[in-house]
């Protein structure tokens, strides 16, 4: 696959946190900058960054434009925003492979967690349920 069929900031390369960093890199700003001109706290932006939590919609709007960047952009990376690294002078092939797998892994980890989540929930469920009997 060459630069041009792979799309960096997709659903499938990236995930939400990824397109929020990379947006942010690329404006040359820090993760303490871009949350002071959000009026949140350093750990939020962090949290949102690294997929534990995400923004609420007036937030979300708020960082899009100082971004940017379009709010479908940030969630799904189609439409406005930015274009893929330019790999000649970024990483070497190698390391875009070992990049591409750590996100496909990070991918499968975030569907598991959230599959372990649904577990969770039903087996309190059968737990109340069975507590009731």
């Amino acid at each position: 696959m060459t630069e041009q069929e792979f799309d960096w900031y997709g659903p499938d390369a990236a995930t939400f946190g990824d397109r929020i960093a990379g947006a942010r890199q690329a404006l040359g700003l820090s993760q303490a900058e871009l949350a002071g001109r959000l009026g949140i706290k350093l750990k939020t932006l962090e949290g949102w960054e690294h997929d534990l939590s995400e923004p609420r919609a007036n937030r979300l709007s708020m960082l899009a434009g100082l971004l940017n960047v379009s709010i479908t952009w940030l969630l799904t990376g189609e439409g406005e925003g930015l274009d893929a690294p330019d790999m000649a002078t970024s990483i070497s092939p190698d390391m875009a492979d070992m990049l591409m797998e750590m996100r496909e892994m990070k991918s499968q980890m975030l569907r598991s967690a959230e599959r372990i989540g649904r577990l969770e929930k039903r087996l309190r469920a059968a737990s109340r349920a069975n507590q009731q009997v």
